[in-house]
């Protein structure tokens, strides 16, 4: 994988993440509930993180790290799994992706309130952008798009607590090994939403799309994330990422039917054109997995 170019391997964990809601939702289509669909993807997921940490060797978080990685597999893939795949739900595929591109606002936000970073007139402007951008969304619709409350609550919840794997990753992913903290945090998200799920039998087509969740679009998105970041600036990966909604919105279109109206979709290209603005700065570039 990582002797393909940069800017392809970015392409493809933003195509990977693009098929997030697609597969979620063909699961749900076959009666599996979006908390035991999330609860899968965490389960399998951080199966195969542990795998690759064990077989790396790599050194495992303790004590108080340890604590904060739990805290963080808790709110960044316990809710954030959960309110994506609810979102899904209630208002569709593309729906949720668009509204999923609200994070950068939120780090932008966050960075003000609890690091100290500075919020200028770009930052400003961005998350002026987004809101501007969810005003629309909700005016607009579209066909085999639910723009009601429950899916703008859970797409926003989504959104947040997705850009929290920016605090968390400035502070630890440079400290351990990416993998063995999502192996972690997945394992603890999973357990986290077990208390939730109500169990159903499966079909072979949803263990497909469940395990096409784990497998491509967390295990190997994230890998080809971070490979392409190795000699990629962020900036550009961002840019790159960006197409995520992009393929989400297509791919949903064709299978589903979903289409955005040209308000929702005008809405749509602010709040991507916000998270683009945002990433003009490395250092606000976008999470490091989804």
């Amino acid at each position: 994988m990582t002797r393909l170019p940069a800017p392809l391997l970015i392409l493809a964990a933003a195509v990977l993440w693009g098929l997030l809601g697609i597969l979620g939702k063909q699961a749900q289509a076959g009666g599996v509930g979006p908390l035991e669909v999330a609860f899968w993807r965490a389960l399998l997921a951080g199966g195969l993180f542990t795998l690759h940490a064990g077989l790396t060797g790599a050194r495992w978080p303790r004590g108080r790290d340890l604590l904060v990685t739990v805290g963080f597999g808790v709110a960044g893939v316990s809710v954030f799994y959960g309110a994506y795949q609810l979102a899904v739900q209630a208002g569709g595929a593309s729906l949720a992706s668009v509204l999923l591109y609200t994070a950068p606002a939120f780090v932008a936000l966050m960075g003000w309130a609890f690091l100290r970073e500075r919020l200028g007139r770009r930052e400003l402007g961005a998350v002026a952008l987004t809101l501007g951008g969810i005003a629309l969304i909700s005016l607009g619709g579209g066909q085999g798009v639910t723009v009601s409350g429950p899916a703008l609550a859970w797409g926003l919840l989504a959104g947040f607590t997705y850009s929290l794997y920016y605090l968390y990753g400035k502070a630890f992913f440079t400290r351990y090994e990416p993998a063995v903290l999502l192996a972690v945090a997945l394992l603890v998200g999973a357990a986290g939403l077990l208390p939730f799920v109500d169990f159903t039998a499966k079909t072979a087509p949803v263990w497909a799309s469940l395990g096409g969740m784990a497998v491509f679009c967390t295990y190997l998105a994230y890998l080809a994330y971070s490979a392409g970041l190795r000699s990629l600036p962020a900036t550009r990966a961002s840019v790159i990422a960006s197409l995520e909604p992009v393929v989400a919105a297509g791919l949903a279109a064709l299978l589903f039917g979903e289409r955005l109206a040209a308000l929702a979709l005008l809405g749509a290209a602010l709040v991507i054109g916000a998270a683009l603005l945002l990433s003009i700065n490395p250092d606000e570039a976008h999470p490091s997995a989804e």
